[in-house]
């Protein structure tokens, strides 16, 4: 009893200790494979760059840029993410819903509605390809959406966003205490994701993915490890519930996190800040090296009570009295991790 409570007991202390810093950790078995995590995966919007953008530049083809700005503004408003709420802000006038209609969000291509009775079409270059809408591709720094009136381009939208103030202490972490491979998985364009990745020194970088191109790379990730290295994937939006789920660790940004994100993470961080990842891990180190203490301890107390039980020198009674202080011991151990803070 003592040997498997000594175990149980520093876990639950683990898990408990990251609930108070706002870590959710759904299992014993997630913080054994954060304490190995050597293999990090992140998705770029929302999770390193602030996922606050605003609209860089506006250029429209037979009509005025107000008109382009509104009409992508209209076709985005049913959507939440973060640059939709951008083109609303950037438009500053009321939108009328009832002007839209058969809005359908397409995860790693963009948004389709219809718009005063046109089919139009936001999103990234795939879509327009996907459409066969001829379009040059904007070669710009930031986030490009093109916009399509039915099999018209009608022109672009260049959004920016900035890298989160404590992304590069976050790496900087991660390789010197986890030797770390940092590899970025994004479905924007190479010219809003290379100069992120280049800037926070990551080791890969790969763009324009959909969503089964991110699980494609996970899967290569993970077939090159062995069995003491762990990989840990982190994501906020639908995009990425397929390789949080295929991790040995998903992590979800929960605060604006997408509700299948949060569902498929096995650790969620209920503030959108990436030094939390940092806490998860220390938390994590802090739990193994109790449960190793315990374990050691009951395993020397129980040898220490055989021996001396088959030269006579302990009777059952005292075996029992062994056995508890060994539980009281591994609770007050347990107790210690559970109100440990970083």
């Amino acid at each position: 009893c003592g040997l498997i409570l000594s175990i149980s007991l520093a876990f639950l202390g683990g898990i408990a200790s990251a609930a108070r810093q706002g870590i959710v950790v759904k299992g014993r078995n997630h913080l054994e494979d954060l304490a190995k995590a050597d293999t990090f995966i992140f998705d770029k919007t929302g999770t390193l760059t602030e996922g606050v953008f605003r609209v860089k530049d506006v250029r429209a083809f037979h009509m005025t840029r107000e008109e382009l700005l509104g009409i992508a503004a209209h076709v985005e408003s049913y959507s939440n993410h973060p640059i939709a709420q951008s083109l609303l802000l950037e438009y500053r006038r009321q939108v009328d819903k009832r002007r839209v209609c058969r809005m359908r969000e397409m995860p790693g291509y963009g948004v389709t509605a219809i718009f005063d009775g046109e089919r139009v079409f936001v999103g990234n270059k795939k879509l327009m390809d996907w459409q066969g809408i001829l379009c040059t591709e904007v070669e710009q720094s930031g986030t490009v959406l093109y916009v399509a009136i039915g099999e018209h381009y009608a022109g672009y939208i260049v959004i920016e966003d900035s890298i989160k103030e404590d992304t590069k202490d976050t790496f900087g972490y991660l390789r010197e205490k986890c030797n770390a491979v940092l590899v970025m998985l994004t479905g924007d364009t190479e010219s809003g994701s290379i100069p992120v990745a280049r800037e926070l020194e990551m080791d890969y970088a790969y763009v324009n993915l959909m969503p089964e191109d991110k699980l494609e790379h996970v899967e290569d990730f993970l077939s090159i490890q062995d069995s003491s290295e762990r990989l840990v994937c982190v994501g906020d939006g639908i995009n990425d519930a397929p390789i949080l789920a295929r991790a040995d660790v998903g992590i979800a940004m929960g605060a604006m996190g997408a509700e299948a994100a949060i569902e498929a993470a096995d650790v969620i961080l209920l503030e959108d800040d990436l030094p939390r990842i940092v806490d998860a891990i220390k938390i994590a180190k802090e739990t193994l090296k109790i449960v190793e203490r315990n374990v050691t301890f009951a395993l020397f107390i129980k040898g220490l009570v055989l021996v001396l039980s088959v030269i006579g020198f302990f009777s059952m009674g005292e075996a029992i009295v062994a056995e508890v202080g060994v539980m009281f011991m591994a609770l007050l151990n347990s107790a210690w991790v559970a109100k440990y803070t970083v």
